[in-house]
């Protein structure tokens, strides 16, 4: 199992205060050396600041700037990658406007941006603003990558080591790690006899992992004084079979992904990460990025999983939409149409999801997809249904959509 990042929370000032930037360099090379005596391969060290608006004041046209300064703080520091937080609806359209350029001109930096949160509900302007930066960045870089560093927060609180989602919400510096766990799952399920023998496989492993983990990472952070935030194991897959959330799937149902039984085998083991007695943060749960899981392409290739099916998987377990690859003519309000979803369901099951929408420029559904990517397999692009968000869904209102409530 690798550990897909160590990522640190700061506030970063503006101008940039660099000797925190310096503190945060330090402080994720410790870890990923710890890590490293403890047998842990470690793909990547991360910094994620506050809500990009609050840094800069407010003003969209600083955020270019903001995305140059904070890439080369990183690069002098030894960090591998940022992240900038969400625009919010509060926030205003220039915010969410500036986000493209922001990604074109710094290659290493991520960001967000909200459309759902149970305060404020599902914000239909920020769904089609949203909507609009996935067409812009879809232009930025071949086969549609800028969108590779850009996703919808539904629900996202602060503290998920993951990016895009990552950022922090104010407070004191604090770290936390990724993994690249689902290669546990695969091998739980592999090895086992029965469900009740996968599930305490699984949960055996990630405790076992969790501890040592901890134990590791906690040690060069306390000599800082730095909090450890926790340890987000989510599934992530990586895309060949023996490191696949949909090899792990479908040994437990025994048929392809998308087949019925999948939201089963979903829920599963969704049941069985929260079981585990763990530091846990961030998502915690599963995620289905179509273009990271080698089978998860190909059952998309094959038309075996649908944007719709992938949608369901959500309501048990998932973290949203990730890496799905689309038309690349896909048109805004289609985009709203998937991005409204995701927030309604975020908001009637209280539950954190995004949606990472990738698309492909110059391609149709069913067309073949390759990508010069180690961490991308091939598939094929994915339908979307005919027609978008419309109706009274068109307006300007920020609708309120509470959890269900048992009598």
């Amino acid at each position: 199992m690798n550990i897909r990042t160590i990522t640190y929370f700061l506030d970063p000032g503006f101008p940039l205060a660099d000797a925190r930037f310096a503190d945060a360099g330090h402080v994720t090379s410790a870890v990923k050396v710890a890590l490293t005596e403890a047998g842990y391969t470690v793909q990547s060290l991360r910094l994620a600041i506050t809500p990009f608006p609050r840094v800069i004041g407010g003003d969209a046209g600083r955020l270019k700037q903001l995305a140059l300064d904070l890439e080369a703080a990183c690069f002098v520091h030894k960090l591998d990658f940022a992240a900038l937080g969400p625009a919010r609806p509060s926030d205003g359209a220039a915010m969410y406007q500036a986000i493209p350029e922001a990604l074109e001109a710094a290659e290493h930096v991520f960001a967000s941006a909200s459309i759902a949160d149970p305060a404020g509900g599902l914000s239909l302007p920020a769904v089609r603003w949203t909507a609009e930066v996935i067409q812009r960045c879809a232009a930025i870089g071949p086969n549609g990558f800028g969108n590779l560093r850009f996703t919808a927060l539904a629900n996202v609180p602060s503290g998920s080591p993951f990016f895009p989602a990552g950022y922090h919400d104010g407070g004191a510096p604090v770290f936390s790690l990724g993994v690249e766990a689902a290669e546990l799952a695969v091998a739980a399920c592999a090895e086992a006899t029965s469900l009740a023998d996968a599930r305490a496989r699984l949960v055996r492993a990630v405790e076992d992992h969790a501890q040592r983990l901890t134990k590791a990472a906690k040690k060069p952070g306390g000599v800082r004084g730095l909090r450890f935030g926790g340890i987000d194991f989510t599934l992530a897959p990586y895309p060949e079979a023996a490191r696949s959330l949909g090899s792990a799937m479908e040994r437990l149902t025994g048929h392809p992904m998308g087949g019925h039984g999948t939201l089963a085998a979903a829920a599963f083991l969704a049941d069985a990460l929260d079981r585990a007695r763990i530091p846990s943060v961030g998502f915690s749960g599963l995620f289905f990025p179509v273009l990271e899981d080698s089978v998860l392409a190909a059952r998309a290739a094959e038309g075996r999983l649908t944007v719709s099916d992938l949608l369901l998987y959500c309501t048990v377990c998932g973290a949203g939409l990730d890496t799905v690859p689309l038309p690349g003519a896909v048109d805004r309000d289609t985009l709203a149409g998937i991005l409204a979803d995701v927030g309604a369901l975020s908001l009637r099951l209280n539950k954190p999801l995004t949606a990472r929408l990738m698309p492909i420029p110059g391609k149709q559904a069913g067309d073949d997809i390759h990508f010069d990517f180690a961490y991308f397999a091939d598939s094929r692009v994915m339908a979307t249904r005919d027609t978008g968000l419309g109706g009274l869904f068109v307006g300007d209102e920020a609708v309120e959509i509470g959890p269900r409530v048992r009598g």
